[in-house]
């Protein structure tokens, strides 16, 4: 059973969509199931100014990756990286069990986005890692 917020943010999710030249475009995907996450940044003077998503997959995803854009948005670099996966699930009143993996997508594709925002300017971002692979892999664009 999901939340009144989980099915909010998939009924109507915020964010949706691309930014050209984004800053930062973080994408991540999970091969068991299924679910893919696109993140974009735009990001001025330290601040995300701007922040979309696309995603494929179930509901949850959806509204993982809207609450997480939602949490993100005016805030610093350095708090953009304290938004985990269970601060996403508190945001949403929770997930099943079995949906918890959609809040680490979200972690994971705002931390590549961020990830690949610091590779661009050639700038480290303290705590910030490189995106993990296995489970959870890059998908390269069609173009590369």
């Amino acid at each position: 059973m999901y939340s009144k917020k989980v099915m909010d943010h998939f009924m109507n999710p915020r964010n949706v969509g691309e930014i050209e030249n984004a800053s930062g475009v973080g994408e991540v995907g999970n091969a068991k199931c299924g679910d893919i996450m696109k993140i974009y940044l735009d990001i001025e003077d330290n601040i995300i100014k701007d922040v979309k998503f696309k995603t494929f997959g179930c509901g949850a995803a959806v509204a993982t990756s809207s609450m997480a854009t939602e949490m993100v948005k005016g805030k610093t670099i350095q708090e953009a990286m304290k938004i985990t996966n269970k601060a996403v699930m508190e945001a949403l009143d929770g997930l099943p069990p079995v949906k918890v993996h959609c809040s680490v997508l979200a972690e994971e594709a705002l931390q590549a986005a961020l990830w690949d925002y610091a590779q661009k300017n050639g700038i480290e971002i303290e705590g910030l890692k490189p995106p993990k692979s296995g489970d959870h892999h890059h998908i390269p664009e069609n173009d590369e």
